[in-house]
Parts: C-alpha cells; sequence; structure tokens
C-alpha cells in the first residue's frame, strides 16, 4: 500500500472543545528551557563547542575546542538569567524542559523549581542535535536522560521534549518512558493522540512563534516589545476563539541565557500582566493540559480507512458508488494516509477514481442507479442506502398519480440521455425533486451526464457522512 504518514488534517474546522478547568477560556503554558551545563561542549565529551541560540552573531561550533564567549553566555542563564525568570514566575504553574546533564549540574536551581511547585520535564540527556544519531544510540540517550532525571530531580519526567529531534524521537520517547505527554510537535494548537512507540501516546504541541529564541536567530526579536506584542497577539486572538466557544492552548518558549536578560525580561512581566488581566485565563503545566485532556478526550480507537487491507476497504466502501466496487479499488491504491481517516477523506479519494475514469466507465455507474420511485423500488430490489434515501424524501409513499409521473419521467429522461435521472434525495423534497426533474430532462446531454456525475458524488459523500460521522 502506498501510505503517507503525515497527518494534514488534524481536527479540521470543528476542534473539539478542551472544557479546560473552571470553563476557562484559554490555556496559558510557560515553557522555561533549561539547557545551561547541556550544551555542546568538549568538557561534555562533544566534538565541538556550542553553535546555537546565543547572542553571538553567525555563531559556529569550533571544532576540538572550547569557546570561551559561548560558554560564559550559557553560564549567565544558569548564574543569573534563570533567578530573573524565576522571581517573575514563581507564583504561577509553568513546565521546565530541563536537559537532564544541566539538571545535574544545577542542584540550586533544580530546588528552587521544585519549591515553585513547577513541572520538570526532560529535554533529553543533552542539548545537542539527533537528527544523524543511529536509533539505537539515541534509544540509549533516552534511557540515560530518565534514569539521569529521575536520580537528579527524585521523580521520573511524566513530559518530553527533544527539540534537536531525528525523526526516530517521538517513536523512541513513548517506547522508553511511561510519559503522559511529548512535546515534539509544533502541529497543532490542542493536544492530539497518535501511536508512537506502539501504544497510544498524547503529543502536547509545542512553539516556535511565540518562543523568546527568536531573539538569536536573524529576522527575529530585536527588542522586547517584539516579543512582548507576539504575545499580546496570540493571546488576543486564542482568547477571542476562546469566547466564541472553541478554546486553545498557548504555548510561551523561555530560555534563561534570552528572556532572563534585563532589557528583555520587562517585556515578559509585562506580557504576564496582561493576561493576568483577564477573566478566565488557565495558567497550567503541560502535564496538567495533558492529564486533563487525556480525561477529557480519552483515545478513541477505530479502524482507520487508510491502514485497511483491501478486501476490508472494499467491504466497507465498494457500495458507496452504487454498484461500483471497482471505484473503492482504485481508491485503495492512492496514496492514502490519516488526512483519509474521515468522510471527507475517503470521499476525496473516491471521487478521484470516478473522476478519472473513461466516460464509459462512469455512465456505468450511472447507469447502476436505479430509477427514483420506478420498478425496482416497488419490488424491493434497491440497495439498503438507496432505499433509506428514497424513503427519507417520502417516495416510498407516493399516491398511484405520483407514481405514474414519476414512472413517466423516468422514461422520457432515459429514451433522451441515455442514463436514469440522479439526484441526491437527502438533499430535497418531493416537490423539488419533482421540479428539478422537468428542469432537467431538457437539458443537452453533455450537461445532463456532468450534473449527473455531480449528484452521484453528492450521493456518495452523504453516504460516508451516515456511515463514519
Amino acid at each position: 500500500m502506498k501510505r503517507y504518514p503525515r497527518d494534514m488534517a488534524g481536527y479540521g474546522a470543528t476542534p473539539p472543545n478542551p472544557n479546560w478547568p473552571g470553563g476557562a477560556k484559554i490555556a496559558v503554558q510557560f515553557v522555561l528551557n533549561y539547557e545551561e551545563g547541556g550544551e555542546n561542549n568538549i568538557l561534555h565529551g562533544d566534538a565541538a563547542s556550542e553553535g546555537f541560540l546565543s547572542e553571538i552573531t553567525g555563531a559556529a561550533p569550533w571544532p576540538g575546542q572550547r569557546h570561551f564567549n559561548m560558554e560564559s553566555i550559557y553560564e549567565y542563564g544558569a548564574r543569573a538569567g534563570f533567578w530573573r525568570v524565576h522571581r517573575i514566575l514563581k507564583d504561577i504553574p509553568i513546565t521546565v524542559f530541563g536537559v537532564a546533564t544541566a539538571l545535574a549540574r544545577a542542584p540550586e536551581q533544580v530546588a528552587a523549581m521544585k519549591d515553585a511547585g513547577w513541572e520538570i520535564a526532560s529535554h533529553g540527556l543533552k542539548w545537542i542535535e539527533h537528527k544523524d544519531m543511529a536509533e539505537d544510540e539515541e534509544r540509549e540517550q533516552i534511557r540515560e536522560a530518565f534514569r539521569l532525571h529521575e536520580e537528579v530531580t527524585g521523580s521520573p519526567p511524566r513530559g518530553w521534549y527533544t527539540g534537536r529531534c531525528s525523526m526516530n524521537t517521538v517513536d523512541l520517547a513513548a517506547e522508553v518512558g511511561d510519559l503522559a505527554y511529548v512535546a515534539d510537535s509544533y502541529a497543532d494548537d490542542l493536544p492530539y493522540w497518535v501511536k508512537a512507540g506502539g501504544k497510544d501516546q498524547l503529543i502536547v504541541p509545542y512553539t516556535m512563534d511565540c518562543n523568546d529564541m527568536r531573539f538569536a536567530i536573524q529576522a527575529g526579536f530585536t527588542t522586547g516589545a517584539d516579543f512582548e506584542t507576539m504575545l499580546r497577539d496570540a493571546f488576543d486572538v486564542l482568547y477571542a476563539e476562546g469566547e466564541a466557544g472553541a478554546p486553545k492552548m498557548m504555548s510561551i518558549g523561555l530560555h534563561c541565557r534570552l528572556i532572563g536578560r534585563p532589557s528583555r525580561a520587562a517585556a515578559l512581566q509585562r506580557a504576564l500582566d496582561y493576561m493576568r488581566g483577564h477573566d478566565g485565563v488557565w495558567f497550567a503545566t503541560r502535564e496538567q493540559i495533558a492529564d486533563h485532556w487525556a480525561a477529557e478526550h480519552p483515545v478513541r480507537d477505530f479502524v482507520r480507512p487508510s491502514q485497511m487491507d483491501r478486501a476490508t476497504f472494499v467491504a466497507a466502501f465498494g457500495g458507496i458508488f452504487e454498484h461500483s466496487p471497482w471505484i473503492a479499488e482504485g481508491a485503495h491504491d492512492l496514496e492514502l494516509g490519516p488526512m483519509h481517516d474521515s468522510a471527507a477523506g475517503v470521499h476525496n479519494a473516491l471521487a478521484r477514481v470516478f473522476r478519472s475514469a473513461s466516460a464509459d466507465q462512469r455512465l456505468g455507474v450511472l447507469n447502476a442507479h436505479p430509477d427514483l420511485a420506478g420498478k425496482l423500488a416497488a419490488a424491493g430490489k434497491l440497495t439498503a442506502e438507496s432505499t433509506a434515501e428514497q424513503a427519507g424524501a417520502g417516495l416510498d409513499l407516493l399516491t398511484d398519480e405520483e407514481r405514474a409521473t414519476f414512472q413517466d419521467l423516468n422514461t422520457r429522461y432515459v429514451e433522451r440521455h441515455g442514463f436514469p435521472f440522479i439526484i441526491a434525495v437527502k438533499d430535497n423534497t418531493k416537490a423539488s425533486i419533482l421540479d428539478a426533474f422537468h428542469r432537467r430532462i431538457e437539458n443537452d446531454r453533455e450537461t445532463e451526464f456532468a450534473e449527473a456525475c455531480r449528484q452521484v458524488e453528492r450521493i456518495a459523500e452523504l453516504r460516508l457522512k451516515e456511515k463514519l460521522g
């Protein structure tokens, strides 16, 4: 099977209501990344110095050498920046993404995190790149990160965020740890479930936009006001969506060595004060959000169309286009993925096969449809779907005069166009069906063929919505 692993659909136009505690309109989640002492450094057994997320313009790793300036910038985050952020945020629940080796070099900071009641999630063993790391090596690093994290903090992490991850990271973190959530995703404003590491794993997405890392990249933030504006704008949009009945989660990413600088810390304080000035704001750790989501929206197991084998897929959807299982067979051969695990997704796949078929093949589909209120209906020989559809429009309760009218129109229509009159009866009433019958019978064949094909697709769409929701 050709299958596309990425989920490009998500929750679609109508995301679930998270039902945040107290009816909150927004969940605000601050993350403080604690990486100082876990960054690339030959003292830590790495091949080169750190080159990422610092004040040094154009910084690059120095192979085999220590980088005094870079080290001192990271040291600032541990020595001064952490404590400034701690003073601002110590009274609200936040999550620390703690690099295990950095936490091991920060006993006073870890004690302060615990005293504040902050969640300490794992940020991996070291603050290094994982994209080229062998799977077995990364698995062992994750295991060591869990072990060291528990040794240093007193309890295992319930959340995980690598950041500089590989394509294996989420699977490996879920496999190795008993995690309430993984945060290595930027794909949504709400948590969502995935299959990872052989289990159902909740993802609580993180952010790159409302993140002070943009002070350390080109075309990023220049002043604290830039960061504050970004936070306030994001908050306002999400708060308004919450007021409209669709609450979301707002993630905010911080780093001790960046936001902890006095030139930027004031912006964090102002943004926090602004958010506190609104009613219905739930400040929460990611662990709290994950536990709430798991209780409110537990994983929903269902057989995903994109994962069905050919026989199961055809059995499920072979009758959606009337008596035309070849359409389902062709759809199963397409590049299906998670975005096809819905009524709209399956319909799109089926419709693609129908649209790309020859005129004779599509004519065969049209001719597979029964006449409306015709002889097959009278004899009770319609498919279950057609029977229910025609009954829904009252076509099973016609008077003798109405039945004679339909049969006359059926005969004249087929003689003129060469296929039966097709209309999505669920969209219509008996009166509107008769009106369309009289109007469309006069169309030229090309126009009516195109209209009949559109109606066939609409019937399929309605059937799928009935079947899949």
